[in-house]
């Protein structure tokens, strides 16, 4: 479960970084970056609460995103939410684009952090402090944690307001991923200006005959 051993462990203020959307065919790449104020305590219920985005349904990322947004207007918790776009995707690749986003997100926090946390096995370059790579970080980090759900449930409405656009891919309820649905529409319609054409699975509608 996540706690906050880490940042009482490096002391100052400890931002932790995750993102969401580095797998799906359509959309940006969207990272958040989460300082707690006081990292000495944990707030009542917090632990069962904010946990790795992956393993909360809809409804508790959701639960969880007004909370944590809530603690923000309190002043109890600083974020920064960024995003890289498809076409930064298609010209940098996916991880250079995440890396992207993660500085962005990071270069929006009101106050600059001491130490970073980042989910993940590397570092994006040119990050404005000491930082350490957490793997499975946002099941260890109660910040890295609450940054993946940040990320995740904004970029999950983000996709649902460009469903609307589009509404033959299913964004609203696959953000994007190939599912059978999305695939099945690209195979169709083609890609749009929303896919990333560097993925494979979008690149092959376009240079198919």
């Amino acid at each position: 479960m996540a706690d906050f051993a880490h940042e009482r462990r490096l002391g100052g203020r400890v931002a932790g970084v995750d993102e969401a959307g580095r797998g799906p065919l359509a959309g940006p790449v969207v990272a958040a970056a989460v300082i707690f104020a006081d990292v000495r305590r944990t707030p009542r219920g917090l632990g069962d609460q904010v946990d790795d985005s992956k393993k909360l349904t809809r409804a508790e990322r959701e639960a969880a995103f007004q909370r944590l947004t809530a603690m923000a207007r309190e002043g109890s918790l600083a974020f920064g939410v960024a995003a890289s776009s498809v076409g930064e995707i298609d010209r940098l690749n996916i991880l250079g684009a995440t890396f992207l986003a993660m500085r962005r997100a990071l270069g929006r926090l009101p106050l600059p952090p001491d130490h970073i946390l980042i989910d993940g096995d590397r570092l994006p370059p040119g990050l404005p402090c000491a930082a350490i790579p957490l793997i499975g970080g946002d099941g260890l980090s109660l910040s890295i944690a609450a940054a993946s759900i940040l990320a995740k449930v904004i970029r999950d409405r983000a996709m649902t307001r460009l469903a609307a656009r589009y509404p033959a891919f299913g964004w609203e309820r696959n953000a994007g991923y190939g599912t059978a649905t999305h695939t099945q529409a690209l195979a169709e319609f083609g890609p749009c200006k929303h896919h990333r054409l560097s993925f494979a699975p979008c690149a092959q509608f376009v240079l198919s005959p």
